[in-house]
């Protein structure tokens, strides 16, 4: 299975009316939103990343995060069961979707509840935040999953965010950046960089040095282009309304030690 693909999933007209949990609601335009996801798209594209749709939902408002619905392993799909009900509809499209591209398939089932927003990975840790979408039998079950690849599962309690990626994502040397007031606990992550802004706390690694964040963090890209880093910017301003992030947005398909 080739390490370039990414899944995505086109916003759903009812987008207006997807979950808020720690902001006010604010409106949302649709058609900018389609815009900006187009946008989000063709820079994934631009980078060599080959984009696999999955079929619209049209009827899940949030269902253009499909970060929440899968989490990979290499070969390894694994099936989350979000923590929003409104939600577990979203999966079963996404399951066809990586069975078709040879996946494993593996799921996440009741009483477990996992939001793949909370899995952050880091060479052979993955940082798994509990909260108020991911509960323990979640994280247990996953743990089950993944240690038999020589991964090991560390929980993040979160109690500021909605999930763990909302708070802190990895550049590609291994560096956990985030944002402190967002942040229970830094001292948990053994390199931890703070970045001046909340949006500035979320990467997507696009290959090599460049990293793809959202364009309303202008300290933070300074700071990574300072790095050495080359970064992508994208305009993700109506999603943010909804607590969204440049990870929610896609599932990048990875070799296990990528």
């Amino acid at each position: 299975m080739p390490s370039t693909k990414a899944l995505v999933r086109r916003p759903s007209s009812r987008l207006p009316d997807g979950i808020v949990t720690h902001i006010a609601r604010s409106p949302v335009d649709v058609e900018r939103a389609v815009h900006q996801w187009n946008g989000y798209v063709d820079a994934l594209e631009r980078y060599g990343w080959e984009t696999i749709a999955v079929p619209a939902a049209d009827d899940h408002a949030d269902s253009v995060f499909i970060e929440d619905t899968v989490v990979m392993f290499g070969d390894l799909a694994v099936i989350c069961r979000p923590g929003a009900s409104s939600r577990l509809g979203e999966t079963a499209d996404v399951e066809k979707t990586v069975a078709s591209l040879g996946c494993t398939v593996e799921r996440i089932v009741a009483p477990g509840t996992l939001d793949g927003g909370d899995v952050l990975k880091v060479g052979a840790t993955v940082y798994v935040g509990h909260g108020g979408r991911t509960n323990h039998e979640g994280i247990d079950q996953l743990r089950a999953l993944v240690e038999p690849r020589s991964m090991s599962v560390v929980a993040v309690q979160l109690t500021k965010v909605l999930h763990l990626k909302s708070a802190v994502t990895a550049l590609p040397d291994g560096t956990i950046i985030g944002y402190p007031p967002l942040i229970d606990d830094p001292s948990l992550f053994p390199r931890f960089l703070a970045v001046p802004e909340q949006s500035g706390a979320h990467v997507v690694l696009l290959g090599g040095d460049r990293v793809l964040l959202a364009d309303d963090c202008p300290q933070t890209d300074q700071l990574l282009r300072d790095l050495g880093y080359a970064t992508v910017l994208v305009d993700i301003a109506e999603f943010v309304k909804l607590e969204g992030c440049v990870t929610c947005l896609s599932v990048r398909l990875r070799d296990l030690d990528d």
